[in-house]
């Protein structure tokens, strides 16, 4: 689940409450699933990845990651993202442009403080996305990071991104192929709405 915290009351961020409870009520199986898109700089190419979507603070969509992986040196270097979310069980696809940053380190403590300690161990002993050889390997890494009596202490390399949207666009598909396209796009500091031709 995506837990929503003094969500911003502004047009678009109701709807994305309004799909997200239908989705929810629908009993959408990885609800918090969604797919983000980066720009690497330095091998000009596009990347994308699922990761799983916490909260949703005001603005601000966050998720957590390895601050040593690929992704994040995409964000670092190139902070524009795209976001897609597909919920199957009501047909809606929800798309979302906007700019990353970091979240606090004080706010990454806190979190992982209070983290299922099996996550915070292979948080701590992944070196995301670098090359190993084996999965066993893998799982030895896991097993001894187990055995760290601090496993609340949050790793330097390891933190929260928060991304704000600027661009929305809600999709609903329908049977006749005549699906809904709604998009609101921020223009100084209101949003225009539009309506897309399917």
């Amino acid at each position: 689940m995506i837990k929503l915290r003094n969500l911003n009351q502004e047009k678009p961020f109701l709807v994305f409450e309004e799909k997200y409870n239908d989705a929810l009520l629908a009993k959408q199986k990885n609800i918090e699933a969604v797919c983000i898109s980066s720009y690497s700089m330095e091998n000009k190419e596009v990347n994308a990845r699922y990761v799983n979507l916490k909260f949703i603070n005001d603005r601000e969509f966050i998720f957590f990651s390895n601050y040593k992986s690929p992704k994040a040196n995409d964000f670092q270097l190139h902070n524009q993202v795209t976001v897609l979310i597909y919920w199957n069980s009501t047909n809606v696809q929800i798309r979302m442009k906007g700019n990353i940053k970091k979240t606090s380190r004080k706010f990454n403590q806190a979190y992982f403080k209070n983290r299922d300690k099996n996550k915070n161990a292979l948080a701590i002993s992944s070196e995301q996305s670098c090359s190993i050889p084996s999965y066993e390997d893998v799982n030895k890494l896991y097993r001894k990071s187990l055995e760290n009596e601090n496993l609340i202490k949050c790793p330097n390399y390891w933190g929260g991104y928060a991304f704000t949207p600027y661009y929305f666009e809600f999709w609903e598909g329908h049977m006749s192929r005549l699906n809904k396209r709604e998009v609101y796009e921020k223009s100084d500091d209101s949003w225009k709405h539009l309506i897309l031709q399917p």
